[in-house]
């Protein structure tokens, strides 16, 4: 639930700040500070304190966590910690990791070229270390943004240790180049993420006999690349995704690497109700107007699903299913504008059951349930839709409405029953305006399609609450008519 652009647009909108140095001598002329070395631990450190006492927000975008995950996070942080996110699929742990990248210092010095990032003041590699001693002073400077400083790999079983560590290259040998030299060597990710942060998702995929390559990375801070004599000191924050189940399923984290991380931090779904639907509403790319209480539904329509007996728990119902069935409800919603010319496009409760076919492949069901996917998350759909009406309905005066359902009132509505027609065929509703603020509708921002909304959405609840009737009509839609 993350997104990389955020990195490179912050990257392309700093250019003008970068700093003007070009050689090591300029650079020790400017006095600053965060210019010097810094183990990359220790900056995150600094800037982690901070931003605390500047009362700034450490990790953008994330929701739910608070008083739980950020809290060790920061801990582990503080304490110079490499930290494996433990939690199940659909929780934000690579978003969260990703966030990480803001509490690097903007611009961070480098040797021009370099490979592997190296600090002009403590070269490490045989090439940076062979200009210093030949250019002294006059050593080329560049500058790397924050969000160049960010490495990340998704385990697969076909990683290789060339992929992570290195490997030789044979391009460099074909010039000339013995193969003893070490400059032959061309460099893996994690080495070319040095005095930055290196993620790996899904850790326990890796290989076991890759995850052994990390061992000196975390304990020693080096690496070794086949048969070199070469001691490499990185600088890096490593930090890892993993799931529970990856233990005992695919494949498992070694014990000795499980060792050196310094921190394991369990994540979790959202707690609470309100922060559901804030992960929703930030997430979900939405195409029409999808209104407070048709979030609601759909957040509690996620936890239903979450904590159902019929559904496999060990896997986890992801936060991506909410997400989901948010943007496939408000797609409903602009698929009957496009065919019905209604305007402004406004989602409706006859937008949600087009979700439930959809979103059945992101959950794993228990297999006594076999057959029954459909049916199961339709019901779950309809308990999450009567218990945000009785939260904000039920005590509200409908007596009005059902009145004239007794009197022979019936409404057609569906997924391309236009709103403005649903307000016709029920003609002026008195109690509308309560409904609607009650649903959370401002004073001002009404029109008649969101009116439309309110209207079925409280249609909806009375045939759940048995109050008036509800059958499939002819053209495909539904009919509410008397209980």
């Amino acid at each position: 639930m993350s997104s990389m652009s955020s990195m490179s647009s912050m990257s392309s909108t700093a250019t003008d700040t970068k700093p003007k140095a070009r050689t090591l001598r300029e650079l020790r002329a400017t006095g600053h500070p965060q210019h010097s070395h810094r183990p990359v631990k220790t900056e995150i450190r600094e800037n982690v304190v901070a931003h605390m006492r500047a009362g700034r927000t450490r990790f953008e975008g994330i929701l739910g966590f608070d008083e739980t995950v950020l809290p060790a996070l920061e801990r582990a942080l503080l304490a110079g910690h490499d930290i494996v996110l433990l939690g199940e699929r659909g929780q934000g742990k690579t978003r969260l990791i990703r966030t990480l990248v803001g509490l690097l210092d903007e611009w961070s010095p480098v040797v021009d070229g370099c490979e592997i990032n190296d600090h002009p003041e403590i070269p490490v590699c045989a090439r940076c270390q062979r200009l210093h001693a030949e250019l002294g002073d006059d050593l080329p400077v560049g500058w790397r943004h924050r969000s160049e400083r960010y490495g990340e790999k998704l385990a697969t079983p076909d990683t290789s240790v060339g992929d992570l560590i290195g490997d030789i290259d044979p391009v460099k040998v074909a010039q000339g180049r013995t193969l003893g030299d070490p400059e032959t060597i061309h460099f893996g990710l994690v080495p070319r993420t040095n005095r930055g942060i290196f993620a790996i998702n899904e850790l326990p995929d890796l290989a076991e006999r890759i995850q052994v390559s990390l061992l000196n990375v975390l304990e020693e801070r080096d690496i070794q690349v086949r048969g070199y004599q070469l001691r490499l000191p990185l600088d890096l924050l490593l930090v890892a995704s993993a799931n529970p189940e990856d233990y005992t399923n695919r494949g498992r984290i070694i014990t000795p690497l499980k060792d050196r991380f310094g921190a394991e931090i369990r994540t979790h779904y959202p707690d609470r109700l309100e922060d559901e639907v804030a992960v929703i509403r930030q997430e979900a790319h939405l195409t029409a107007v999808f209104p407070d209480f048709l979030a609601e539904v759909v957040a509690r329509f996620a936890r239903g699903v979450r904590e159902s007996s019929s559904v496999d728990q060990r896997s986890g119902v992801s936060a991506r299913f909410g997400i989901a069935a948010a943007e496939t409800a408000a797609a409903s919603a602009l698929r009957r504008a496009a065919l019905t010319g209604e305007d402004p496009v406004v989602a409706r409760v006859c937008d949600l059951p087009a979700t439930v076919a959809t979103l059945r492949g992101k959950v794993e069901f228990e297999v006594d349930e076999e057959g029954r996917e459909v049916e199961v998350l339709a019901h779950l759909l309809r308990r999450a839709t009567v218990e945000t009406f009785r939260q904000h309905l039920g005590s509200a005066d409908l007596k009005a409405l059902v009145e004239r359902f007794d009197e022979g009132l019936v409404v057609e509505s569906g997924d391309l029953v236009p709103g403005r027609r649903l307000l016709e065929q029920v003609g002026p509703f008195p109690g509308l305006a309560a409904v609607m603020d009650r649903l959370g509708i401002e004073e001002g921002a009404e029109t008649p399609e969101l009116a439309a909304a309110a209207l079925e959405f409280a249609l909806e609840g009375l045939y759940l609450n048995r109050r008036i009737s509800k059958d499939d009509s002819a053209s495909g839609g539904t009919v509410y008519g008397t209980a």
